[in-house]
């Protein structure tokens, strides 16, 4: 205890820190109180009497992801998540149209700013036909929730037009705390509205278990849920190490040659989950399809067939399309994120090598080739924890608690706590501070050469 009331007070004395912290939390603080904010000419009585099933499946799983803000019908109801979308067409454009492809790779700051403003337009226009599908879904799920006192027509066009700026605003917040505060702003973002999430959904379960005289089960619940998170955790640090040599200059009679030293060896970290939490909002973003679709055809249409099974993240399609999207899209942003010849270029320069592999085209060939081997267990693994919530569901967990045992929540949570802590630890050592942990590094921050910061 001593030692993180320690830990508190070398935080609070750096004034660079403080601020970002304070910063940090008054924009997570505006965004929630969004959440609270009715949207004009919405009847708030009508919202507590609604459908009982509205807050159910992937509808619920909305909710969670934006604190309650979706079934409250606030103006941050859409929350971050059409910008999620609007990102990976970007993404995935990238790969299929030169023009971004060039943007991608060889425009390098300018191409990433235009990049920037393509998602943020992008992301107006999905805003608009989703404010649509949910000004729909309200009025189907919660009877007389539209004021007779404001015109229909009036409702749609002021209702969409704020639930776009809502989304547009809620953009603009993460960006100043990915600028200017702690930790990603985008992510940080649904990572606030889970937490928020959090405490009415294990108050839920623990109401249902005791009410059903069903203490051991409890108990097993939560020790299982501790043993997904150390799991998850696990796979959020895990690295794989390429050892490296440098090159020493030896001088002798006049002249001078570079002679590999056994003493001077490092390594190159290559993490198991390189793409972090992306690949999970990637893929949840696209599970959001179905229930935008399901609010423009018929009630019998999206009540069954395939388009219902794909809106309960209980249902069999929907655990295995969800599976198989975590596994491609971590595919995909290693690939974005890992340049082997990156990798190659930074040890010519340095003078350095890896052991036994020949520079140039071998080195990137041989990161290539490690790089997809680690990543083919870490995206299954990924792609396990992210349906694991349908398995407690099957087991008789409240839906509300069980997305918390993997999938989306847990995974976004571990991901964004751990990356938050980071970046706060970095800011310790740089002032020769100990870090969060007892042995001053959070294992899997910077171990080994920073790559990144040199090419």
């Amino acid at each position: 205890m001593k030692k993180f009331i320690t830990t508190l007070k070398n935080i609070w004395s750096i004034q660079e820190l403080k601020d970002r912290i304070i910063y940090t939390l008054g924009l997570l603080f505006i965004f929630r109180f969004g959440s609270y904010i009715v949207l004009p000419g919405v009847v708030p009585a009508a919202l507590e009497g609604g459908a009982a099933g509205a807050g159910a499946g992937l509808m619920g799983l909305l909710n969670a992801f934006t604190g309650g803000a979706f079934n409250n019908a606030a103006i941050m109801a859409l929350g971050i998540m059409p910008y999620i979308s609007a990102s990976i067409i970007v993404q995935l454009l990238g790969f299929a149209v030169p023009y971004f492809q060039r943007l991608q790779k060889r425009e390098g700051e300018a191409g990433r700013r235009k990049l920037g403003q393509i998602t943020r337009w992008l992301t107006v226009a999905i805003t608009l036909v989703q404010a649509g599908g949910y000004l729909t879904y309200i009025q189907a799920s919660f009877p007389g929730v539209v004021s007779p006192q404001i015109p229909i027509g009036v409702f749609w066009f002021s209702n969409i037009i704020i639930l776009t700026a809502g989304t547009i605003f809620a953009m603009w917040l993460g960006e100043r705390i990915t600028d200017n505060g702690i930790g990603n702003g985008i992510s940080l973002l649904i990572t606030i509205g889970i937490i928020a999430f959090l405490p009415q959904a294990l108050f839920a379960e623990i109401d249902f278990r005791l009410g059903k005289g069903g203490l051991v089960i409890l108990v097993l619940e939560l020790a299982f849920l501790v043993a997904v998170v150390m799991a998850t955790v696990l796979l959020v640090q895990g690295i794989r190490k390429i050892p490296i040599q440098f090159a020493k200059r030896a001088m002798g009679r006049g002249s001078s040659s570079l002679t590999p030293q056994a003493g001077n060896r490092d390594y190159i970290p290559l993490k198991v989950n390189a793409a972090g939490v992306m690949p999970i909002i990637f893929a949840q973003a696209l599970m959001f399809l179905p229930a935008t679709f399901a609010t423009f055809v018929s009630e019998d249409a999206a009540q069954t067939g395939l388009l219902a099974q794909l809106n309960d993240f209980t249902s069999v399609p929907y655990n295995i399309v969800y599976f198989i999207l975590v596994v491609v899209f971590t595919y995909i942003y290693t690939a974005l994120l890992v340049n082997p010849q990156q990798y190659a270029e930074w040890l010519k320069r340095q003078n350095s090598f890896i052991p036994g592999i020949k520079p140039g085209k071998n080195t990137a060939d041989f990161i290539d080739t490690v790089t997809s081997r680690i990543t083919l267990p870490g995206s299954f693994f990924l792609g396990l924890v992210s349906i694991l919530p349908a398995f407690a569901a099957a087991f008789g967990v409240n839906t509300s608690f069980a997305m918390f045992f993997g999938g989306t929540s847990l995974l976004i949570m571990v991901g964004v706590v751990l990356d938050t802590l980071q970046q706060i630890e970095s800011h310790l050592i740089m002032r020769r501070y100990d870090g969060l942990v007892k042995s001053g590094r959070m294992k899997g921050r910077k171990a080994g050469i920073s790559i990144g910061a040199s090419m």
